[in-house]
């Protein structure tokens, strides 16, 4: 059992690979080697585990694994043990804490779940609005284009209009000038008179 630097019990299971180097120093340098053994790596993990996070213990497993080979080889070589590896196997958490990790999880899920949701339909809106506005700028450009092509049009009839009445004012003056065509217009203004 380990404590975190959280103060949460920690369950740590692990496994130690070692091998005799040296038959004479592990019979003779310590009273039982595969004692001495355990404790140390029993009180490294724990100092080790003491000073993380109970998150990061299970982020960090193969630091801890490193640091306790680390610290084992040095003090073994005196008692003719050479250790290979060391690998933590299962760590275990108190049920309280696994709930609330699951809790935590399932939370941080369901945040998620609904920040995509929200995304989702924020993106909707302002395609939407920038569909709608779209639209907008078409349909007054069509009826921009319409009023000019109207303009055009009116001012086009005018200047016909125009064009056809000095067209005729022009004629009648050259049939003013031409011989009778004074008498022609008296004529006229007497038959309007009357």
């Amino acid at each position: 059992v380990c404590i975190t630097k959280d103060n949460t019990q920690l369950q740590v299971d692990g496994i130690l690979f070692f091998q005799i180097t040296d038959p004479m120093r592990a019979s003779y340098g310590s009273s039982d080697f595969m004692i001495a053994i355990t404790q140390l790596a029993q009180t490294t993990l724990r100092s080790m585990v003491g000073k993380m996070e109970l998150d990061k213990t299970f982020e960090e497993r193969d630091a801890i694994n490193a640091q306790v080979v680390n610290a084992l080889d040095e003090a073994a070589s005196n008692w003719g043990v050479k250790v290979l590896r060391y690998e933590i196997k299962d760590l275990t958490p108190p049920a309280e804490i696994l709930r609330a990790m699951q809790a935590q999880i399932t939370a941080e899920r369901e945040k998620r779940a609904l920040i995509a949701a929200s995304e989702g339909r924020r993106q909707e809106q302002i395609n939407i609005a920038t569909g709608e506005r779209e639209a907008f700028i078409a349909r007054s450009e069509g009826e921009k284009q319409a009023e000019i092509n109207n303009a055009q049009g009116e001012a086009s009839a005018i200047l016909a209009v125009a064009e056809a009445s000095a067209e005729a004012i022009r004629k009648i003056a050259a049939a003013i000038q031409s011989p009778g065509g004074e008498q022609a217009v008296q004529l006229k203004v007497a038959e309007k008179a009357v």
